[in-house]
């Protein structure tokens, strides 16, 4: 077979490749809440959410993120507290701070109006190459093609080799379909990540398994990370009052914290609580005329306190062990007394709203994030 043979089967082999994978789409794809419209307000905001956070846990905080902030102009006039307590829950809250620095910038500076391709995006605080062509193609209809890990696993399987940095754009732009960009971007990373996922594919439920030159997973080429164990403890002190949802002690992270700045959460403890410690005793007899620290304090003629919860959390490579309990905080505790009812306006960290929600201190199903 001469180069221009070889030329024209592949080019037979892609334009079937777009076909086949679009038909697919069009009567497989998940029903998702962003890709019912083309206002790039919404478009924006699901990509910005849905980088490294599944889409099960996207969806709910999608809606309530909207409902909050219907608009980018709603969103510019916001104060950062409540954005980032929209955002609680979600983690990474970088991502909650350059959604609200761009939202700033388009309302102020473009009247509310998003620019309309990938290079006039990617102005945006946030905006990088990825979440630029994926908010031009699916909102604007731009030709441009978009790689994240889903794409890259499919492009490599499909051409049967490995692929590195600019590789990655230049087959992803010459495999896109040029009339329905959108849809087509959506369909490689739908395929990507319910179909041709990272360990056992499934190939016989693939729309493209004749095309693809591997039919499976491919050679490894380098180990993943190991996830880390940690354990960690915090105190949860929850004081009734005349309210009738009472009020909980809560620490704010430094400002110049590298995660998650200034969000809210449950004091850390270094060590878990002894019985037979002096300033424990003190503390349980200070406190143990209130409501909430009855059942700690009847438990110091026992072997000891236990975990009041023990729960799962994972951040990234590290999976925590997170055990809670039920002590006052200590005289010098550098925190504020929250009311349970102002809880849902201000930032909380993930895990804090997982702990109060499986506490039933605020409402809401629990999370995982």
């Amino acid at each position: 077979m001469n180069s221009q043979e070889a030329k024209s089967q592949g080019a037979v082999r892609e334009q079937n490749f777009r076909t086949q994978l679009l038909a697919w789409y069009d009567e497989h794809a998940r029903r998702l809440p962003w890709r019912e419209t083309h206002d790039p307000y919404r478009i924006w905001l699901s990509e910005i959410m849905l980088q490294q956070t599944r889409v099960a846990a996207v969806i709910a905080h999608y809606h309530e993120f909207l409902r909050r902030f219907p608009t980018v102009q709603k969103l510019a006039r916001a104060r950062e507290a409540s954005v980032l307590a929209a955002w609680s829950g979600l983690g990474y809250y970088r991502r909650a701070r350059m959604l609200h620095a761009a939202a700033k910038l388009i309302a102020r500076e473009r009247d509310g109006k998003f620019p309309q391709t990938a290079e006039g995006l990617r102005v945006l605080p946030g905006v990088g190459r990825y979440t630029a062509a994926a908010i031009a193609s699916i909102a604007f209809g731009e030709p441009v093609a978009v790689v994240d890990g889903n794409v890259e696993r499919v492009l490599q399987r499909f051409l049967g080799r490995p692929l590195a940095g600019e590789e990655f754009w230049q087959e992803a732009e010459a495999l896109l379909d040029r009339a329905r960009p959108g849809d087509f971007n959506q369909a490689m990373m739908e395929l990507g990540a319910t179909v041709c996922t990272p360990r056992a594919p499934a190939c016989l439920t693939c729309p493209v398994v004749d095309l693809c030159a591997t039919r499976g997973e491919m050679t490894r080429t380098a180990n993943e990370p190991r996830q880390k164990k940690r354990q960690i403890h915090y105190a949860l002190d929850y004081r009734a009052d005349h309210s009738r949802d009472g009020k909980v002690f809560l620490v704010q992270r430094p400002r110049d914290a590298r995660l998650m700045a200034g969000m809210w959460e449950l004091p850390e403890l270094a060590n878990p609580p002894r019985p037979d410690s002096l300033s424990f005793r003190r503390l349980a007899k200070r406190a143990g005329g209130t409501r909430f620290f009855a059942a700690t304090t009847s438990r110091l003629q026992g072997p000891g306190p236990s975990p009041y919860l023990t729960l799962k959390h994972s951040i990234t490579i590290t999976d925590y062990t997170v055990q809670v309990w039920r002590v006052p905080v200590l005289p010098h505790a550098t925190g504020k007394w929250i009311p349970v009812k102002s809880l849902s306006r201000i930032a909380l960290t993930g895990l804090a709203r997982k702990i109060l929600r499986k506490v039933e201190i605020i409402a809401g199903p629990d999370r995982q994030v």
